[in-house]
Order: C-alpha cells, then structure tokens, then sequence
C-alpha cells in the first residue's frame, strides 16, 4: 500500500523476515533408559505413603484443604523432619517470620537446617533460593505470591498461574522439590485455574472437620505414584500426630447396642479402614421434612431413601432424617450405600443392631451390587470379630430385602419374605 492505513503515514510499513528457531530433538522410545526416581523421605511415614515413598527431586506438590485444617501446620512439621537431612527454604507470604517462630515454637520446632524468608514476591524467593540452594523449596501459600511482570492482585488466575509456572521451572531446572499450598473455593475445590493442578506432578488434598482432631491426607493425583492414597493424621496441642491404626480410632467409641449404627470398612488406594456410619431418623411437624448429611453425598442419601420407601416399605415422608460418618471421614465410596441403609432402617425400627459390618453398592431397583476389594473389606472387618457381616456376592445378598430380612430389620408383612436357603 506505501502507507499506514490509520495514521496515513508514508514508508511506516517495513518488512521483517521470521527466523526459523531449531527442530526439536526427537529419539526412540526403546532408546530412553528409565531409571527409578530417586526419592527422599519426608521423615512422616504418613506423607510418605501418601506419596509414594517419598519427595522426587524435581517434583512440584500441590497441598490443598480448607482454611483451618492444618495444613501450614503439616508442612511445617515435614519441614522439620526433612531439614535433619538436607536444607529446607520455607517462603512464607501470609504470615511474618515472627509468626512461623511462634508456631514453630509451639510445636517444638527447632532445626538448624530449616531457613525462613518472609516475602510475596516469587522473584524474591528464587533468588534466596538461589542464595540457599535448598533441597525443598515451602511456599505457603501459591495464592498470596505474585510476579511482577503479570497483571492483576495476588489470587488472580494470571498471577497464580505465572508464579506456579516459575516455582515449576525452578524445580525441573535445579532438581529442587517444591511444595505448594493451595486454598479451596465454597465447593472444595482448589482455588485458582484447573490447569494449576494439571501443571504440577503431585496433588494432595488434607481434609476433617475443623472441630475433629482426625485429618485425612489423600492423593488425588501422582505423577510418580498410585492415586487414592490415603494418610491419616489427628490434631493436637504439640501438632498433627500419625495414626498408625486409623480403623481402632474411628470406631473406639462404637457402641453397638445403640439404633442406627454401622461399621462400613472403607479402601483407599491400598489401604483399608472400619469407619462407623450412624442414622437418627425422627418424626417431624415440618411440612418439610429436614435432611442432614455429613461425610457423604447427600443426593445419594436421598437415593437410598427413596429406595427404602419403594422397595421396603419404610415411609420416610413424616420424619427427620440425619446421616453422619464418624470422626469426621468423608466417604466416595458407592459400597458405603448397604452400610447407611442399614442404619437408617435400624433407627426406624429402633432396633439395635449387633456389632455388624456391611458393604454394597444399591440400585434403584433395591438390588445390591458387589464391591471392589471385598476381600479387603473383610480381613479389616474381622480385626474387630463383628457379630454380623452383611456383603453381596458369596452370601447370596442380592437385593435390599434380604439384607434388611438378614439384618432382622423388618415390619414383618410390609417386606416380601424370601426362601431361607438363599439369605445364608
């Protein structure tokens, strides 16, 4: 054209050749030599089963949970252990060091090898890694830092994606573990864009209820191990403490002579333990009849409500009905249905149940499905030599009468009998 068309100045327009960068390197697949990752204790047995084993040299963690629930505690604490045998930088930028001290103190804290720096920006923090050369780098957390080369305040979706970025390159470029707390939104989900979890190799979620002491470290996501892992931990004055037998924790204060409770044992990843699901189900003036749930789904429970009303008779339309697992677990495990079907129906009746156990996946049309790991699920229940163990499959439980028919949960002609040979 010989001018700019906007500003309708001549000879503006000049060209510029694009410069061809270099191929990439490719090789074959059979030519890679793959070694084991080599893996460095945390020095908590927890963390490190959740893990895999330990931290690889070069990974980026993501630790996730709700305000409250321990985490900068946790990680401290790994801090500690960790620093016994390498250098350790935590970068703290929601808290002053004064603060880190105090709680640090508190939990008797006290490693030569564990260095603090107090600052939000992540240009700052690479360049005390730099000073420091750590062998785990603790930034707590990733939505209070910033870059100065991006826009936008500290939790943004572009600053929380440009500082995980750098943390990322950092490691991948000096071999450095990183460990990133993260926040979570209303819904439980980490705070941030989604693609921050898929940018870093370790995902781990710490959940419990803020008024628990049990706190649950699971892996979501393990680049350098199986997913579902599971931790368990209980908080205290002096910190988080390990549980080295979840199952005798969550069910000590079982009472089985008490309407409306079950024992469910409950897989995750590799790892099984006896959880206690409890129901209380009363009558109520509301035309509006009130549903709790803790643990667990609660669409889920109102399935299986209404599975109890279609297929057992049970009329759950006048009454109240309060679902609860025990020592603050969250259950997403579809056999959980059998075990709260089972309390719901015993508080109904008011009819104690023995010391039992139960697991089954139930449809809509009442049949109960096997379950995974059923196996499992029974060596960990016979630990505590229940009366009762209710299960699909090898006892020929195949629908939701029989279970209730073996339970001895009934109204009697309100639930259609079945021959006695096929309830053993």
């Amino acid at each position: 054209m010989g001018f700019c068309p906007q500003c309708r100045t001549e000879g503006s327009l000049t060209e510029s050749i694009a410069q061809r960068g270099p191929s990439a390197t490719t090789a074959a697949l059979s030519d890679i030599s793959v070694g084991d990752k080599p893996r460095t204790p945390t020095g908590i047995a927890e963390i490190d089963r959740v893990l895999g084993g330990g931290l690889v040299s070069g990974s980026v963690v993501l630790v996730g949970g709700e305000p409250g629930v321990g985490k900068s505690t946790l990680l401290l604490q790994m801090a500690a252990r960790f620093a016994q045998e390498g250098a350790v930088l935590l970068a703290s930028a929601e808290e002053s060091a004064s603060q880190v001290a105090l709680r640090a103190e508190r939990l008797g804290v006290d490693v030569p090898g564990l260095r603090i720096v107090s600052d939000g920006r992540v240009e700052a923090i690479l360049r005390a890694c730099d000073d420091e050369s750590p062998d785990l780098l603790i930034v707590d957390s990733i939505q209070t830092v910033t870059v100065d080369d991006a826009d936008g305040s500290a939790g943004g979706v572009l600053q929380v994606r440009e500082s995980a970025a750098r943390f990322i390159e950092y490691a991948k470029r000096t071999g450095t573990a990183v460990a990133l707390v993260g926040h979570v939104t209303k819904d439980g989900s980490i705070a941030g864009p989604k693609m921050l979890e898929h940018m870093v190799d370790v995902v781990m979620y710490l959940e419990g209820e803020s008024d628990a002491g049990l706190r649950l470290l699971r892996s979501l996501k393990n680049r350098y191990g199986s997913v579902n892992q599971v931790g368990v931990f209980t908080m205290g004055d002096t910190g988080m403490a390990e549980v080295p037998d979840p199952s005798g924790v969550l069910v000590e204060a079982h009472r089985s002579g008490a309407s409306g409770t079950v024992l469910f044992p409950m897989v995750e990843g590799r790892r099984s333990m006896l959880c206690e699901v409890q129901a209380l189900v009363v009558p109520t003036v509301l035309p509006q009849p009130r549903r709790s749930v803790k643990g667990l789904d609660s669409a889920r429970v109102h399935q299986l409500l209404a599975v109890l009303e279609r297929h057992a008779h049970f009329a759950m339309g006048k009454s109240d009905v309060h679902v609860n697992v025990v020592g603050g677990v969250r259950l997403r495990d579809p056999a959980v249905d059998l075990a709260v079907a089972l309390a719901i129906a015993s508080s109904v009746l008011d009819r104690p149940l023995p010391l039992a156990a139960a697991w089954g996946e139930i449809g809509l049309t009442g049949e109960i499905r096997a379950a995974s790991h059923s196996d499992r699920r029974l060596e960990e229940a016979s630990r505590f030599e229940p009366e009762l163990i209710i299960r699909p499959g090898r006892d020929g439980i195949r629908t939701i009468q029989e279970a209730l028919l073996m339970a001895g949960l009934t109204f009697g002609s309100n639930v259609t009998r079945i021959p006695r040979d096929s309830t053993r």
